[in-house]
């Protein structure tokens, strides 16, 4: 298979690419976090005006309808500039397990405003057991109300809906509903921050399509690994320019082997990384029959390869990459915080030798029933 862009998609990509370097230089970063919210409402509006926030959504919700493919080069290009905000949670996460999951009237009422940039919103998935298998949820809703505490949840203090997954369903709750409690909790990430929801007894409404969170958690996955792709792509390009500048013994430390050969695997794993989102995003955007294994093998991939990247990085620059002047240690910091989001490589190795099982399962009985009725016949 060859896989190539498009024009348009092309031009999806390079625009991007211009608009985030244009209006979220590092400082820009820098600023955001030390406002403590890692939202800034002015950059919200202007990616809303640019149609970013509805850019998987269908028309009718005011999005612009464009598919998995061009929501994952988006991401790819607001993980090269580490892009603080909610865009991931609302729009990634949140808004495509309503876009999965909602009826027609509910995905009205909750898309529409994520579309226009007048709401943000995020998922509150994970629990005290830490596990992203939806099997070990505990969190019940009955009755219009919701109970559980959720830990982990991303960008939770400015969003205005929560999309809870639940034991038994899928609910959106209202953030600004009696019942909901909304605590700090310490992570790697700075633009990224984290907290700790607790829900008691809050009005919920159940989503009516609660298989359609496996889709919503697989377009996110997805999303999540080509910004970790934009992260590693500029973690290189920061380490190869330092390393043609620094030097050492009275030349550039670029000149030495050892330096070039750990390059040279950041350039490896980044592109491999690259192939396998684009893969992903294609076999979900086409529902190819082996997309579940795209999305782990793109994650599993990446979730090491991040890490791989922004360790090397870190080595090159020596002392000065954990610095805080230095940018690198940022990238790093988002990419550990992203390297367990949705699973590490361990869960989805683990998930995709079960669906190579299951795989085989169900061609062994279709098999035996095609040996069945040879024998009838």
């Amino acid at each position: 298979m060859q896989f190539g862009l498009n024009d348009d998609q092309t031009s999806l990509r390079d625009s991007a690419r211009e608009f985030f370097a244009g209006e979220c230089a590092p400082a820009t970063v820098r600023r955001v976090i030390e406002g403590g919210t890692a939202h800034d409402p002015a950059l919200w509006a202007k990616l809303a005006a640019q149609g970013y926030t509805g850019i998987i959504f269908d028309d009718a919700y005011g999005g612009v309808g464009l598919g998995v493919v061009e929501l994952v080069l988006l991401m790819e290009e607001a993980g090269r500039v580490l892009l603080p905000g909610p865009l991931f949670s609302t729009v990634a996460l949140a808004g495509a397990i309503i876009d999965a999951c909602g009826s027609d009237e509910q995905k009205r009422r909750w898309l529409t405003p994520i579309c226009r940039g007048e709401a943000c919103a995020t998922l509150a998935f994970l629990e005290s057991a830490a596990n992203w298998d939806p099997a070990a949820l505990g969190a019940t809703g009955s009755g219009g109300r919701l109970s559980g505490q959720k830990l982990f949840v991303t960008d939770a203090a400015g969003a205005a809906l929560f999309v809870v997954a639940a034991r038994d369903g899928v609910y959106v709750v209202d953030a600004a509903s009696d019942g909901v409690r909304i605590a700090p909790m310490a992570g790697m990430d700075p633009t990224r921050p984290l907290s700790v929801v607790t829900f008691e007894n809050a009005p919920a409404e159940r989503l009516p399509n609660p298989d359609g969170l496996a889709r919503g958690l697989s377009v996110a996955t997805t999303a999540l690994v080509a910004e970790m792709v934009g992260g590693m792509q500029r973690t290189l390009d920061i380490t190869v320019e330092y390393a043609k500048t620094r030097k050492q013994f009275g030349k550039p430390i670029g000149g030495f082997q050892a330096v070039q050969h750990m390059c040279a695997d950041m350039y490896l794993e980044t592109e491999s990384a690259r192939s396998a989102a684009y893969y992903a995003a294609w076999a979900l955007q086409e529902r190819a029959p082996d997309a579940d294994a795209a999305v782990s093998i793109a994650k599993m991939y990446a979730s090491d390869g991040a890490r791989a990247v922004g360790n090397r990085g870190i080595q090159v620059h020596g002392g000065m990459g954990f610095t805080w002047e230095s940018d690198l240690h940022l990238y790093y910091r988002r990419a550990k915080g992203s390297e367990t989001m949705f699973g590490d490589a361990t869960f989805h190795r683990e998930r995709l030798a079960q669906l190579v099982i299951d795989r085989a399962g169900d061609r062994e009985i279709v098999g035996s029933g095609a040996e069945a009725r040879s024998d009838r016949e």
